[in-house]
């Protein structure tokens, strides 16, 4: 079988003028390994172009190629390898837009359409976009889209609270910047827990924060549960320690400086210095925290 709009593994079964005939690998059972079946349909072979290949093929060699549709939705193989396959959701650039969609780079001589109706926004050329690929039955075409609803849920049965997960920022909202979670899901950062800058794009690392009862997902930039707190404050005691006892990384200190340092919100680091002040682990000043000689 040929997986459209995927890297596939073939192998040559014929040769044309202008260019090889590719097919799936076929093993039959009791007789010779990796034989193509002369028999299978004619739709189970694409054509990869002679100007892409050094030197002669003999039949039988293995290939890894990805294998597209032309504009007319009529299937290809190149050895090129796009920046986007079939059911992945990555940042691409808009090349153009026309009355009936934009075009999008991602890596082939043929540009990525985006049609009008799958834009979740006007699209201006020369800008990023966070695109999702599919193969649409109807045009028998790999199309992209910036509506990413229609592909990707806004619930995970797979996610729990607390688990760690990559996230690309896709839109930005009054409420704060939609992401989409492991390139499976969608969930939301809230403005309160974008402790750093964020722009549409901008891939980072988060943590469930919340699974509503409707199933959406809310997501933080750091652990807010006690085992999150708990790491942070012994990060500081151990920061401390490598550097004779002492920091001028203060609760007055920027936010910036303290997710530089440590990678979390001045709120945050705020209140791991507080609990470790309460346990009279640390000594505070406007200045420096020391850590306290423990053997007193």
């Amino acid at each position: 079988m040929i997986n459209i709009g995927k890297i596939n593994t073939l192998q040559v079964v014929g040769q044309y003028p202008f260019g090889y005939a590719l097919a799936p690998i076929v093993t039959n059972v009791g007789a010779q390994d990796n034989v193509y079946n002369a028999e299978q349909d004619e739709q189970q072979t694409v054509t990869l172009s002679l100007d892409e290949v050094e030197g002669e093929l003999a039949e039988g060699h293995e290939l890894s190629v990805f294998v597209a549709t032309d504009q007319r939705g009529e299937l290809y193989a190149t050895l090129k390898t796009p920046k986007i396959q079939v059911g992945e959701t990555k940042i691409l650039k808009a090349v153009s837009a026309t009355n009936f969609g934009a075009f999008f780079d991602w890596g082939l001589d043929n540009d990525l359409l985006v049609p009008n109706d799958y834009q979740a926004q006007p699209i201006s050329a020369g800008m990023y976009y966070v695109v999702h690929t599919f193969f649409d039955d109807k045009t028998q075409r790999i199309l992209g889209a910036t509506k990413l609803h229609y592909f990707l849920k806004e619930n995970s049965a797979y996610l729990n609270e607390g688990d760690v997960v990559s996230c690309l920022v896709y839109a930005k909202t009054e409420l704060g910047f939609k992401v989409v979670i492991n390139e499976q899901s969608l969930g939301l950062i809230f403005h309160s827990d974008a402790f750093k800058p964020l722009k549409v794009g901008q891939a980072t690392e988060g943590v469930i924060k919340t699974i509503r009862e409707d199933g959406k997902v809310d997501v933080a930039l750091q652990r807010v549960d006690k085992s999150g707190r708990d790491a942070l404050q012994q990060a500081i005691l151990e920061d401390l320690e490598a550097h004779g006892g002492i920091s001028t990384l203060t609760d007055k200190s920027a936010p910036e400086a303290i997710y530089s340092h440590f990678n979390v919100s001045k709120a945050a680091y705020k209140k791991a210095l507080g609990a470790l002040y309460k346990q009279k682990k640390i000594t505070l000043s406007p200045d420096a925290i020391r850590l306290n000689n423990t053997n007193d």
